[in-house]
């Protein structure tokens, strides 16, 4: 239920909070269809529907203190460029790299928190909108030293030296992510009720 108020919602599951234990173990099968076309804002529209109607879900939104990281400008400054006056705020996003074009350092948070997962808050102070490519490589790609069961060469060499998004946001971006408790949102669960089958 908890992946399903995550994309009813659009938040990560770390700010979703209460509400009975089986929110996050148990699994459902959703089998529904549109009267018609439908874009994602109307799925989702559709989906908070169901979760109300069916799983009886009720909550409220406040603001607490959770741990996360705050984006702040290292010592080296800044390293993105200006975007161009009037020019369209886009994002891609991947589990590797982040190209954006007229994009705010609190767009950035946002996207970095999605990377982690974890509450990611603007603190740098910058203001304004910033071309710039971030890549990194996953956590699970990188290569780790070999253990007194694995055989020398293991990972693939390819693989092995990518930076972490931690890393690559210094080295890249000249910014940084320190571990702190940062204001975020939450949607805390007042009541749920496990749904029946049809």
């Amino acid at each position: 239920m908890k992946r399903c108020i995550r994309g009813a919602y659009d938040v990560q599951e770390s700010q979703i909070v209460g509400g009975p234990k089986w929110v996050g173990e148990d699994r459902y099968d959703i089998d529904a269809k549109a009267a018609g076309p439908a874009g994602d804002r109307e799925l989702m529209a559709m989906l908070q529907s169901l979760l109300s109607e069916r799983f009886k879900l009720a909550f409220h939104r406040e603001t607490r203190e959770l741990p996360g990281y705050a984006l702040v400008v290292g010592k080296t400054g800044l390293k993105a460029m200006h975007s161009q006056p009037e020019a369209e705020s886009r994002s891609n996003s991947s589990r590797e790299a982040i190209d954006a074009a007229a994009c705010s350092m609190h767009q950035l948070a946002q996207k970095l928190s999605e990377v982690i997962h974890l509450p990611v808050a603007d603190l740098t102070g910058v203001e304004g909108a910033f071309d710039f490519q971030l890549k990194w490589m996953p956590e699970d790609m990188q290569a780790k030293p070999p253990s007194s069961g694995d055989r020398p060469g293991a990972v693939p060499a390819d693989l092995a030296n990518g930076p972490s998004v931690f890393a690559a946001l210094q080295e890249q971006l000249g910014l940084k992510l320190e571990p702190r408790k940062v204001p975020t949102e939450v949607l805390v669960i007042d009541h749920a009720e496990k749904a029946s089958e049809n």
